[in-house]
């Protein structure tokens, strides 16, 4: 047939159908897989369809796939394309997104679908709506191409599924074994002779110090992507609200040999600290796994929406596509956007995609929105890994393989590298690490580790914004590399720097503490004339430990006199403790009731002083001295 011409995203695609696959998708009655029509499946879901190649058996394409729809098991048909310099198969979902041209009414929209007998989905706005095919309709792409010839439609974008790439690499050439340097880098790797860089890590040891923990439990990390080992004794206690695109249910897809990489992923972000085997960035943190990336628009709006809807506080995505053909249109941009800044509570889900293993002069598209943070890899040796894609978009780099190899979770039905026998099909220097583990990396190993580092952030300081979190990666990334790499700060390779989770976690404590205090100036009290009299007393210094009731800051030493004067009448029993510090270059005074071993003790006397009609708050007395 001659070429279809179709809006996408932000391009026009020239697509050409295959000549050998189809898309089908079974009805309730059964099951398409065994039927003798199908020489061999192709793919388990695009675009909600099974792409099979069928036995033509001298027919033609077109003709074959009439005979199939009639098949009581198959629900819907479809062609597959190709566009124009791509090998990716594309499939049409059914979906169009319609906008109208201004001025066009209501009533004059409902013509143009009963036209093509489309079905109204959804009204994005007076001129913008989601409609989808109906039995009835022509080709989705024919509607959509014929639709975007008539006067009254402005755009008639057709929804099309592709294939995604994952940004892992399994085996390059000098891929060597590693285990969880990139935690903590000390110049070896143990059982092993090989020698490594000191420091050429993400300093994730040190900001768990730091935190005194591994991480909240009150953290959601997001992972999309496909093949997650629900079984994965590192990630299973863990899982949170998980959820399935292509069955649209919370049972997810497990067993497919051609699905592994969510599982790698996953563990780099958030492996347990369970006793034995490896752990992740932020093991304490909860996993909510959803399986099934999509170029799809329909399916990239669910995804996004579904962890706003579903308390995701981070999302990371390792996978995308630099394909020309398939750059992000207004849907998908205003789908990550909306995740960006509406997850939360409004505080805004911190969304981290790879930039890609593509070694090109340009970041994978969706790393490229402005509200995502891009990460980039970096080498065992705190160097450029050469794969990872450039670009002004690179936010942060971490470390993974292009020298020595990461350490991660394999999914059980994984088959490692089909070329190798015994433990070099999951381990690069043929030691076996048993049946639970793999070699991983790329730019699909960096951005779980950095999702994983925001979990620890948002552990310290869980109101930050997701534009804060972003900010402080980057203000408190390690500048490696060669110095004129860097212009203005940034490098087209390493972004802002290799990333530092100590220094990014000491950032948000700062910034919690800062906020902590930042409310008080409100409550500091003007100087008052009767802040005069005759007053006595006696000093000691207090131990900065335990726990009291703050209840009031003031700005003149007259008043506080006058106030701890008035607390110590009406508390009795109960010492009252002057903080001197400095608030905005001046010297402010803080006045605490009590002192106390414990949180409990010092809410009850909260009670206390509230009921007496003063304004109060417990305090942490250890950070006052």
């Amino acid at each position: 047939m001659s070429k279809l011409t179709v809006k996408s995203g932000k391009s026009e695609l020239a697509l050409k159908k295959s000549q050998s696959l189809v898309g089908l998708k079974a009805s309730s009655e059964g099951t398409i897989e065994d039927k003798d029509y199908v020489e061999s499946e192709a793919y388990k879901n695009l675009g909600g369809f099974n792409i099979v190649n069928l036995k033509k058996d001298g027919d033609s394409i077109d003709a074959k796939l009439d005979e199939v729809r009639q098949n009581q098991e198959v629900e819907v048909g479809t062609h597959v394309y190709f566009a124009e310099g791509s090998n990716k198969p594309l499939v049409a979902t059914g979906y169009i997104y319609i906008t109208f041209a201004d001025g066009v009414s209501e009533g004059e929209q409902k013509i143009v679908l009963e036209e093509y007998k489309l079905e109204l989905v959804q009204r994005r706005s007076p001129e913008r709506i989601l409609a989808k095919v109906t039995p009835q309709s022509p080709n989705p792409l024919k509607v959509a191409n014929a639709l975007q010839q008539i006067s009254l439609v402005k755009l008639a974008e057709p929804d099309l599924d592709t294939l995604l790439d994952e940004y892992a690499l399994s085996a390059p050439a000098d891929d060597l074994i590693g285990q969880e340097w990139h935690l903590q880098n000390t110049g070896s790797i143990p059982g092993t002779n090989y020698r490594i860089r000191p420091g050429a890590d993400a300093k994730v040891v040190d900001a768990w110090n730091r935190l005194n923990s591994l991480g909240s439990d009150r953290i959601v990390v997001a992972v999309i992507d496909n093949g997650f080992d629900m079984n994965h004794p590192d990630l299973r206690t863990k899982v949170y609200r998980p959820f399935d695109l292509w069955n649209q249910s919370s049972n997810i897809s497990m067993g497919d040999p051609r699905f592994t990489h969510a599982t790698p992923c996953a563990s780099v972000a958030l492996a347990a600290a369970n006793g034995r085997g490896m752990v992740g960035a932020a093991p304490n943190a909860l996993f909510m796994p959803v399986s099934g990336t999509s170029f799809s628009n329909q399916a990239t709006e669910q995804m996004f929406d579904y962890c706003v809807e579903n308390g995701a506080d981070i999302i990371s995505c390792s996978w995308g596509t630099t394909d020309a053909n398939f750059n992000l249109g207004s849907i998908k941009e205003e789908a990550i956007a909306r995740a960006a800044r509406k997850g939360r509570n409004g505080k805004g889900c911190v969304i981290l995609f790879a930039t890609g293993n593509d070694d090109f002069d340009f970041v994978n598209f969706y790393a490229a929105h402005p509200d995502v943070i891009a990460v980039g890899a970096t080498t065992s040796q705190d160097t450029y890994a050469s794969y990872s894609n450039r670009g002004p978009q690179v936010s942060v780099c971490a470390p993974s393989n292009g020298d020595w190899p990461i350490l991660a979770a394999r999914a059980s039905w994984d088959q490692g590298l089909a070329s190798e026998t015994g433990a070099f099909k999951f381990y690069r220097d043929g030691r076996d690490r048993g049946p639970l583990y793999k070699h991983f990396g790329g730019t699909s190993s960096s951005t779980p580790l950095v999702a994983g580092i925001c979990a620890l952030i948002l552990s310290a300081h869980p109101e930050l914004t997701a534009r804060e979190v972003k900010d402080i990666l980057q203000t408190t990334a390690d500048k490696i590399g060669n110095p004129s790499d860097y212009s203005n700060g940034h490098s087209l390779k390493y972004g802002y720097g290799r990333v530092n989770a100590d220094k990014a976690v000491a950032e948000a404590i700062r910034r919690r503490d800062k906020d902590k205090v930042a409310p008080q100036p409100a409550e500091v009290e003007a100087p008052v004339a009767s802040g005069q009299g005759l007053f006595r007393f006696t000093v000691e210094r207090h131990p900065s430990k335990g726990w009291g009731v703050q209840a009031g800051v003031y700005a003149e030493y007259g008043n506080v006199l006058i106030q701890v004067e008035k607390f110590q009448r009406q508390f009795p029993g109960y010492p009252v403790i002057v903080n001197i510090n400095e608030l905005g270059g001046k010297t402010v005074y803080k006045v605490i009731i009590g002192a106390f071993n414990t949180l409990e003790e010092a809410k009850k006397l909260q009670e206390q002083v509230k009921a007496a009609g003063i304004s109060s708050f417990p305090t942490d007395l250890s950070k006052l001295g």
